[in-house]
């Protein structure tokens, strides 16, 4: 009988782990980016393309999940093309697919899987399926070549905040999480009651320069107890009631300030959790992932933390702290050399692993 397509993905896997610079193309659509990234032996970035959404649901002020998936639609053919075509390279060419498969908008990751199901079916190649959050860890892996297992992870995006201790390329344990907001969804949502643009965590950070830190004091008790988890929907909740309270009395409240105080709570409560939490487990690597990654203040303010107590501190280059598919293309290498490829079954799911520990 002739071969079925995952006994030939079987033994081009064992191949592609034999190989010493082995190509992957990685594929991304789990919000409003849809990517396409082709790597190098796991960390080398050959080629980049992605399309943005964002001026579209600026439009809404937020995302809009039906029009996410339409773009990715009509947008994941051009920019796969397009990744291949600046690596100078052909589907013939690529040694297996990675596509992020959770978490995420269940539409969009849709589109991304079954793009690449039927690119891996037509071509032959091993598929396997990257975890979003895992995906972000790994873009660490692109900045630092130096940089291996085991170290502790602090993951803050627009919908997850995470502290995850990783074991090795693809074991991972959860420490602490969110119990409601996540970061990147605080400061998107007090960013739109200041009457900023969508995303509004950038729109924010640029506010809050202009600002003073101690003008409002912001703070939880819980995010200042020993809990690993945290909590933001207070905080943002806070800022929503002094904007709220000022506008009923006909009072000017500085947003700058406000903005600026708001940023301090959240980035001091990530930072605080993350490095105890590294220190606790005695190891001297702390790494930065997710969207909130991009956040200077929150950069700057882990460096000052983890130099104190002699921690190293990771950070991904600006360009892979946002959705991207080398970030995707990076953790699916590893992936595919401590496990079998995925079947074409393969499917997408809104949530990840680590919010089922």
């Amino acid at each position: 009988m002739p071969e079925s397509h995952y006994e030939k993905s079987l033994i081009k896997a064992a191949e592609y782990r034999k190989k010493t610079a082995p190509l992957i193309l990685g594929i991304e659509s789990s919000c409003d980016e849809t990517a396409a990234a082709v790597v190098r032996g796991g960390r080398d970035v050959v080629s980049t393309s992605v399309h943005t959404q964002i001026p579209v649901h600026r439009l809404y002020g937020g995302v809009v999940p039906e029009i996410a998936s339409r773009s990715h639609t009509e947008r994941i053919g051009s920019v796969v093309r397009d990744a291949l075509d600046k690596a100078g390279v052909g589907l013939s060419d690529i040694d297996a697919i990675a596509v992020t498969y959770r978490p995420g908008l269940i539409g969009a990751l849709l589109v991304g899987v079954s793009f690449a199901k039927g690119l891996a079916l037509a071509a032959e190649k091993p598929l396997v399926g990257v975890d979003h959050i895992t995906g972000h860890i790994a873009a660490n892996y692109i900045t630092y070549p130096d940089l291996e297992p085991t170290f502790m992870c602090i993951v803050a995006s627009g919908g997850h905040s995470h502290i995850v201790r990783v074991n090795s390329y693809t074991d991972f344990t959860l420490i602490g999480r969110t119990r409601d907001d996540a970061a990147g969804e605080a400061f998107d949502k007090v960013a739109r009651a200041m009457g900023l643009p969508y995303p509004g965590g950038p729109e924010l950070e640029k506010l809050a320069k202009g600002g003073d830190t101690n003008a409002f004091p912001l703070h939880t008790a819980f995010n200042e107890g020993e809990s690993f988890d945290f909590s933001f929907s207070g905080l943002k909740t806070a800022v929503v009631n002094i904007l709220h309270n000022a506008e009923q009395k006909g009072e000017t409240v500085n947003k700058a300030d406000l903005a600026a105080s708001f940023q301090r709570a959240v980035t001091d409560a990530l930072t605080v959790k993350s490095v105890r939490a590294a220190r606790d487990a005695g190891l001297t690597t702390l790494a930065l992932a997710g969207g909130v990654s991009a956040n200077t203040t929150l950069r700057e303010r882990l460096q000052r933390e983890c130099d104190k107590y002699g921690i190293r501190f990771c950070r991904p280059d600006m360009k892979y702290c946002t959705d991207n598919a080398a970030m995707i293309a990076c953790q699916g290498h590893y992936e595919l050399l401590t496990r079998d490829p995925d079947e074409l079954s393969l499917d997408p799911n809104a949530a990840s692993f680590l919010q089922l520990q």
